[in-house]
């Protein structure tokens, strides 16, 4: 069949809300802009939804509702906006007008993503307009940040010089970007045309105008869809958990061509059986010039047969359970044109967050800060200005050094670029405004991140980002005495199973199950090429610290040699791991 013509694999069956949405929306424009002109604090349901794939969620805070007397609680509406950092790669005056940002239009912070993108909180309704151009005037965009469109592309963010490889991965990353980008004008002519003296045009074209969107088609996709490149030797952006993978296969500093890996995807519906989460596969062999063809043919097939029925199993990792693999492949390749070649044997191996002092190869060194849970704020306790000003640091260094940016997929910056001479600048600019160096911090509190999650995620069930630091302080001490503060394992924590910090394929997952209480995954791995299994369900956050430890206790008394926390308890098994865990929490208690 011609790829041309989008068509779905049930089109007799009902499309969802969101479906029926984009369809009249006109190339995502709907009612955004007239609705952005009225008195009320937020926009309709439709709107909503589209606006999501402007890079906008609307939000509430959910611990500043308010009740009236005799009333339901009013919802104080504000909006979550995300900025696309390809590969995560920023300049000094990007990140200072970000952070800018944050305290004129947001809540005075800003988060730094899983994806190696930018997020904003707190920006109410009439600030939306003068925040996307503020974000235009600095060269980026939030357009597809969100929604059911190609999202922030990663790849690793290292910038080591003499290996050129990864420079010829960060350029076919851009193009790629481009390439999936939408082209509906609606975004341009919703947040960047002057009201006043604008040129008024149809913002997305007519709804029978196939140029408008080439590869999406007027509905777009079914769901979000995610995308990552990684080495071999350095699998930073956690590639088996992206809907499209490109594996750099390279050697003698030549980039031979990429690994194609299809349908990884984190998020779950508990209470929904037929969601799960789920490790890309390895789909065929490309070299370099058909990177953005067998993109493109991906997205489409996906566009085409993706489910429009069911939210709920929209993602790729669905179409390709539902088609099978082998029927997948064949479909890819009929759009694609050409048969794929046999995936090379090669595969991810090693895992690098990048994080101290590094030679970049060119007579300049890269710093990888640890920030924990991507949050860049102040924590101010007295009046003399004391306590964790992160924030103003950061601001300090980027105005005063200029150093490159980079964002990795753990939630962290790196700074580019530096001479010998800055590395002491940093250290003191850092400690000057009470923030640790990444070599002042344990191992566990480096390899650990959290969603957003309470109070402003509309899908949050439980506490993350907030709690986490707490229970990393708690598990300190313990991981001390059990000898294991050089152990590298990853902690990850979402407040609900749509997994936005990828729980389920870390050493140790935490999923919000319901206020105040968890589900706990073990046996994922650093490399994140295998998914963690339930260890206890419903575990109340007071009890989280001794059940770990409990865990790590039986890991220290049984590995074996070299054997990482998550090969551990994968060959161990949880059944048995929970049988002496309970042993040892039942002796301790008596103790």
């Amino acid at each position: 069949m011609s790829d041309e013509t989008p068509t779905t694999a049930a089109p007799a069956a009902k499309p969802t809300a969101v479906e029926l949405v984009k369809t009249a929306s006109n190339y995502l424009a709907g009612d955004i802009a007239k609705e952005l002109d009225d008195e009320a604090p937020g926009f309709g349901k439709p709107s909503i939804q589209l606006l999501k794939n402007h890079g906008t969620y609307q939000q509430d805070d959910r611990e500043q509702r308010k009740a009236k007397e005799g009333a339901k609680s009013s919802r104080e509406i504000s909006f979550m906006i995300r900025t696309c950092v390809p590969g995560g790669k920023l300049t000094a005056a990007q990140l200072l007008a970000a952070i800018d940002l944050g305290d004129e239009v947001g809540n005075g912070t800003i988060r730094l993503t899983t994806r190696q993108a930018i997020q904003h909180h707190g920006v109410v309704k009439g600030d939306l307009k003068p925040f996307m151009q503020r974000v235009h005037d600095i060269q980026m965009t939030t357009l597809a940040a969100c929604g059911d469109v190609e999202r922030n592309i990663m790849c690793c963010p290292a910038p080591i010089h003499n290996h050129p490889v990864r420079a010829e991965m960060q350029a076919t990353l851009d193009k790629l970007a481009k390439h999936l980008a939408p082209r509906t004008r609606a975004y341009y002519e919703i947040w960047l045309t002057d009201p006043d003296t604008g040129e008024k045009t149809l913002a997305g074209g007519t709804s029978g105008d196939k140029d408008v969107e080439p590869i999406y088609g007027p509905t777009y996709l079914p769901r979000k869809f995610k995308t990552a490149f990684a080495l071999p030797e350095d699998n930073c952006t956690d590639i088996y958990a992206n809907d499209l993978g490109f594996l750099v296969v390279h050697e003698g500093g030549k980039i031979l061509g990429y690994n194609v890996l299809a349908g990884g995807g984190m998020g779950v519906t508990p209470s929904a059986a037929k969601t799960f989460p789920a490790l890309a596969k390895r789909l065929g062999f490309v070299p370099p010039e058909d990177v953005l063809a067998i993109a493109e043919a991906i997205v489409k097939v996906q566009r085409d047969y993706g489910n429009r029925t069911d939210r709920k199993t929209a993602r790729l990792k669905y179409t390709i359970h539902n088609m099978g693999l082998d029927a997948f492949r064949t479909k890819v390749e009929e759009y694609f044109g050409k048969p794929l070649a046999p995936c090379h044997p090669a595969d991810v191996h090693g895992f690098d967050d990048h994080i101290g002092w590094f030679e970049q190869g060119d007579g300049k060194y890269f710093y990888g800060l640890n920030v924990e849970n991507g949050r860049i704020h102040d924590r101010v306790v007295s009046e003399q200005g004391g306590g964790f000003r992160l924030k103003t640091a950061l601001r300090r260094i980027l105005h005063d050094i200029k150093p490159g940016a980079r964002i990795t997929a753990h939630q962290s910056l790196l700074f580019t670029d530096l001479t010998i001479t800055d590395r002491e600048r940093i250290v003191k600019i850092l400690h000057d405004h009470g923030v640790k160096t990444s070599e002042e911090i344990s191992t566990l509190r480096r390899w650990s991140m959290a969603c957003v999650a309470l109070p402003t995620c509309g899908l949050a069930v439980a506490e993350s980002e907030r709690v986490l630091p707490g229970l990393i302080d708690s598990l300190e001490p313990e991981v001390a005495k059990l000898g294991l503060s050089h152990d590298a394992f990853t902690v990850r924590m979402t407040g609900c199973p749509n997994a936005c910090a990828r729980p389920y394929n870390s050493d140790i997952g935490i999923v919000g199950r319901t206020l105040g209480k968890y589900t706990l995954f073990l046996g994922g791995r650093l490399l994140g090429d295998r998914l963690n299994t339930q260890y206890k369900d419903v575990v109340p956050f007071e009890h989280l610290s001794r059940e770990i430890t409990a865990v790590l206790a039986c890991y220290k008394a049984e590995r074996h040699a070299g054997e990482t926390l998550g090969d551990f308890c994968h060959r161990k098994g949880v059944d048995a791991v929970r049988t002496w865990a309970d042993e040892w929490l039942a002796g301790a208690r008596g103790a």
